[in-house]
């Protein structure tokens, strides 16, 4: 029996392609929420802050620590 006719039956596998135009949209989406993320973690406290008080800092204090941001 030869090599050749050993593949004969096996499916051609290929991999499927996504078009940029299909792919940007969710890039774009994903960084923002990325962005904001980081905002949150990195810089809501004091004279940046958005909200009053100290809630959004001790919701995310464990995390400014895991990332390196200081915060005392």
């Amino acid at each position: 029996m030869t090599n050749a006719n050993a593949h004969a039956g096996t499916p051609d596998i290929s991999i499927p392609t996504i078009p940029l135009g299909e792919l940007l949209p969710w890039l774009v989406f994903g960084s923002l929420l990325l962005m904001l993320a980081i905002y949150f973690v990195g810089a809501e406290q004091g004279a940046t802050a958005l909200f009053k008080g100290m809630y959004v800092h001790e919701f995310v204090h464990d995390g400014r620590h895991l990332l390196g941001f200081p915060c005392h």
